[in-house]
């Protein structure tokens, strides 16, 4: 069912169609004007003025001078600090021997020094490899071991849990650790002995990238995404992908404005609460990107508080903030809200999960603020499609309508044919901020990447507008707080208890996270488990973020379809009554 819109929008609300927009916009000589280029043997529409590369949108931040871009806890990084840090950093990766191609992993929390390991890499034509620092030790190796990494740059927490199989690792040469507390071993560097620490990169020399020819198809990163089958795959991105969401993000905003009839602003600096790890594209892509671009500043939180977030925001007046829904539920439902001045906050962004329409109603009413959403996912570097302002609030349970530069479309089960307006089907999206393919995986890029476009998995609807609704996610995959879980990783895991012969994993619904992950378990004749237990047993192998909230026993094996699949959504009537306290709200229609 379609949700109402929020609020009693002006009746001469819309001012002007989405089609006039885009010509407006896209206009010869306008800024958001589209060129075509060849990517990968496809014709394909881009941003005739999106930066060439992310080595060119760093050389370029240097015109922001002093202007603060990272802004954690007492340490104030402005953009001429971070570019000799960067710059410096680079020098000494070309001195390891890393050149075009060589990937450079990195695993860290939202420190200052990510965004400058990460452009140091990417600079001189090294694949950036950023790991998920929620993972554990052996999922960190996964991720180093599968792409080859030659060099890691790793937080002392990170390097904890890594530091026993450096020398299993047969293509890892150096690793760089940042903010260590313990000593370093043979062969492992300190980060501050190479750059300094943040309070000292202003006092840096100032020196030149080392030189590197950077083109806007070359590889550049490596994201690993959470995908419903085996290990997590590499998504294989290259430079134009991430300059692609810098033209995008102000497309929609200019969007916006011409949908309520007013011109759009020039670009101007803005101050962003950034909340989600960098190691999603999300953060790296969508938001640090455009930031740069803009000479925005970016304020990082140790780990996510509301309380600490709600004072951040008063004492930097922040603009915008979000994330994942749980973000924005959090900071409305805090006890304390009142006492702090929010009033700079006109933008509250979020994706990843599931949102209810009526956190699009108290965004807007209890805040004063507009919110945002979009959808797009880690093989689309983000940004297909987004919305906000008065469209989100006219329609609050859609995605949005893509940018200029992507199509989406709702196709048959086969793949191939296109299905009318209104009926859901797969989503298949393309653009320029559709990766390559998945590192070293030949038949799982067959399987998903087609002349230029991505299959996603999920089912979805398109209105005679364009605008993309999901109706379900890619199957198997439970998202928590915009955290991606695969469900065959942790039923591997519990079917490796020795008790456990039949498990699945499944989606729970819940009010702030969007849902949780549950498992069903059979236990082979005469055995015991307890929930504890199984819970204790995946916590010691996976990512906390990944252990079942719940479990609960079937007597018998779980049920299957002829085919030998577990119906899932069956099993999911079994956490109604957990599924009833924390459902997401929904408003009346």
């Amino acid at each position: 069912m379609v949700a109402e819109p929020i609020v009693d929008l002006p009746p001469s609300w819309p001012a002007m169609p989405l089609s006039q927009v885009h010509a407006l916009l896209t206009a010869p000589g306008a800024r958001f004007e589209m060129d075509e280029a060849v990517i990968q043997n496809v014709p394909t529409r881009v941003w005739k003025n999106a930066p060439p590369s992310m080595r060119a949108l760093l050389e370029a931040s240097r015109a922001h001078g002093d202007r603060p871009f990272v802004v954690y806890e007492d340490e104030r990084v402005g953009y001429a600090a971070h570019y000799r840090a960067a710059a410096a950093l680079a020098a000494h990766l070309v001195g390891l021997g890393v050149g075009k191609g060589d990937r450079v992993a990195l695993a860290m929390r939202n420190l200052p020094e990510w965004p400058v390991a990460f452009f140091a890499g990417v600079a001189i034509g090294a694949i950036m490899v950023p790991l998920n620092a929620w993972w554990t030790g052996a999922e960190l190796e996964y991720g180093l071991r599968d792409s080859g990494a030659k060099v890691l740059i790793v937080d002392g927490e990170r390097h904890a849990r890594l530091e026993g199989v450096y020398a299993s690792l047969p293509d890892l040469a150096d690793v760089i650790v940042a903010r260590a507390t313990t000593p370093l071993g043979d062969g492992v560097a300190r980060l501050e002995t190479l750059i300094g620490t943040p309070h000292d990169w202003a006092t840096l020399p100032d020196i030149a990238l080392p030189d590197a020819v950077v083109a806007p198809d070359d590889d550049a990163t490596i994201f690993y995404t959470s995908g419903t089958t085996g290990a997590p795959k590499g998504a294989l991105g290259t430079h134009r992908n991430f300059m692609t969401n810098i033209l995008s993000s102000g497309y929609t905003a200019a969007r916006a404005y011409l949908r309520r009839g007013e011109t759009p602003p020039e670009p101007t600096p803005r101050v962003t609460l950034t909340v989600i790890p960098m190691f999603h594209v999300t953060a790296c892509s969508a938001g640090m990107m455009g930031a740069i671009a803009t000479g925005s500043t970016m304020v990082f939180l140790r780990k996510w508080d509301a309380t600490r977030a709600l004072e951040v925001i008063e004492r930097e007046r922040v603009n915008m903030t979000g994330g994942v829904p749980t973000i924005a539920w959090q900071l409305l439902e805090h006890p304390d809200r009142a006492s702090y001045d929010l009033s700079s906050l006109d933008t509250i962004a979020y994706g990843g999960a599931p949102s209810a329409p009526e956190l699009v109603r108290r965004i807007y009413e209890e805040f004063g603020a507009l919110p945002g959403n979009g959808w797009g996912m880690t093989e689309t570097t983000a940004t297909v499609t987004q919305h906000g302002g008065e469209d989100y609030l006219n329609r609050p349970d859609s995605a949005g309508a893509p940018v200029a530069v992507a199509d989406v479309e709702i196709r048959d089960e086969d793949g191939v044919t296109p299905l009318p307006v209104g009926t859901i089907g797969e989503l298949w999206a393309r653009g320029p901020m559709i990766v390559k393919g998945y590192w070293n995986k030949p038949e799982a890029t067959a399987a998903t990447f087609l002349d230029g476009w991505v299959r996603t998995g999920d089912l979805a609807r398109i209105d005679d507008e364009g605008f993309l609704f999901i109706a379900d996610r890619a199957k198997d995959i439970v998202i928590r707080g915009g955290e991606n879980i695969y469900s065959i990783e942790v039923e591997n895991v519990l079917y490796a208890h020795p008790a456990v012969t039949d498990a699945a994993l499944v989606g729970i619904p819940h009010r702030t996270l969007g849902e949780e992950p549950a498992a069903i378990v059979h236990l082979c004749p005469g055995c015991t488990a307890s929930e504890a237990e199984l819970q204790a047993f995946v916590r010691a192998r996976l990512a906390a973020f990944k252990v079942p909230v719940a479990v609960r026993f079937l007597a018998d094996p779980l049920p299957r379809n002829a085919n030998g699949k577990i119906l899932k959504k069956q099993l999911k009537a079994l956490f109604e009554d957990r599924a009833a306290e924390t459902a997401p709200a929904t408003v009346a229609h």
